[in-house]
């Protein structure tokens, strides 16, 4: 097992579309999964039953959070008791699961993941048909090809595929498993600096990047912002991981040793979350205002348009924008938000004056039925250069990178 990798959390995956015969045995009384020879590569061949503790979820674009239920799942050979019997020489693995809100919700198309964990356990996703969720979850296991209708297996998750960085953290992170990353070496300087809480996004976020010195905003902005996002998440994790931990030990007792806080305690789990969902949206924004004023880039930060809409960012300035002898066609606006899901429509009614818009985001694998509605909706898709090779190799064609949409805007303003 190596640090950093998926095989940090799993030892095998199997995956594959759900047929129709395999949607109606999810829904049925049977509750078996036949075929499945290729799950003997990571759950083996057990002498008698084995149950698993298993994990559910489905996962579908419509719902921020998965469903998720807890089972156990039993793998046994069917044909064991022959074989002692009667020494009839046959294997036939089956994999029994129970009813489950989970399996009431699979449908043809839909695809399912089995994964074996590393603490022993099950997690099982079903993920809807031409989900972005889906996708991503397809393009975090290196699932390439699921047209064949066996489990397609990896026992092998130590690639540079299954390396864990930015993004595929975020993905994991939605299907409930917890990542973890530090860099102690920091932990005592932000403690000093920050007196031992956290600062603003913007203070932390300017730290951040002092401690990457050698990298440069100019000679390559793509790369430069992914350094930016991953150094200040993993210090973001360091820190509130030691403030976590500092709460904790203080307790969430009130009136005496025996009675429990409950309310404090959850309000302090809201806040944590709350915290680090609007922290890494604003986070992106702020390296991309370093981004653009390294490259000469004149533009608005959240400055009003019509009725009150705000756009991230402006260019070359609100001024010009409500300037009506200023022409449309050398403004451009550019929508920020880390992750997409159907918020992406919030974007097209901002600034009515300039009708192709531009969103920046660090989503990968968006699903080809939403980039082209976001195509037939005048708006262009922004990532980072490395999160292009998620998306398909025409989805691939139609993206832009940060390079391209610097240069874009450069030569609007008449720089370039």
């Amino acid at each position: 097992m190596k640090h950093g990798y998926l095989s940090e959390y799993f030892e095998g995956v199997a995956a594959k579309r759900l047929s129709c015969v395999e949607a109606d045995v999810i829904h049925s009384n049977q509750h078996e999964f036949n075929g499945v020879e290729g799950l003997r590569a990571i759950l083996g061949e057990p002498d008698g039953k084995v149950r698993y503790d298993t994990r559910l979820l489905y996962l579908s674009d419509q719902e921020d959070d998965p469903i998720m239920e807890d089972a156990v799942f039993t793998w046994y050979d069917a044909r064991q008791r022959a074989r002692i019997a009667r020494n009839i020489q046959r294997w036939e693995y089956r994999l029994y699961f129970p009813t489950t809100n989970i399996s009431l919700n699979a449908a043809v198309g839909d695809l399912l993941v089995i994964a074996k964990r590393s603490d022993g356990g099950l997690l099982v996703i079903i993920a809807e048909s031409g989900s972005s969720i889906g996708r991503q979850i397809e393009w975090l296991f290196g699932l390439n090809n699921l047209s064949h209708p066996g489990f397609s297996i990896k026992a092998e998750l130590e690639t540079e595929q299954d390396r864990i960085g930015f993004a595929s953290r975020f993905i994991l992170e939605s299907i409930g498993i917890a990542v973890e990353t530090s860099e102690e070496t920091f932990l005592e300087e932000m403690l000093q600096r920050f007196n031992g809480k956290f600062p603003t996004t913007r203070s932390f976020s300017e730290y951040a990047r002092s401690t990457l010195p050698e990298i440069s905003p100019c000679d390559n902005p793509d790369a430069t912002l992914m350094a930016w996002m991953e150094r200040e998440e993993i210090l973001f994790r360091t820190m509130e991981r030691y403030l976590i931990a500092d709460r904790l030990a203080a307790g969430f007792n009130v009136q005496g040793p025996n009675k429990v806080d409950v309310d404090g305690f959850l309000t302090f789990s809201l806040s944590v979350q709350n915290r680090r969902k609007s922290r890494v949206g604003l986070a992106l924004e702020n390296h991309l205002e370093i981004l653009f004023m390294a490259n000469g880039v004149r533009y608005s930060r959240t400055a009003a348009t019509e009725n009150k809409s705000k756009p991230d960012f402006l260019f070359p300035s609100v001024l010009q924008y409500h300037d009506r002898h200023f022409p449309a066609a050398h403004l451009t606006m550019l929508g920020v938000k880390s992750t997409c899901k159907d918020r992406w429509r919030q974007v097209l009614s901002e600034a009515d004056r300039i009708h192709e818009k531009h969103l920046l985001t660090l989503e990968t694998a968006i699903s080809q039925h939403q980039t082209d509605e976001m195509c037939s909706k005048g708006l262009q898709l922004v990532l980072p250069q490395k999160l292009h090779g998620s998306y398909t190799a025409p989805q691939q064609e139609w993206l832009l990178d940060i390079t391209q949409f610097l240069g874009l805007v450069l030569e609007r303003q008449g720089i370039k």
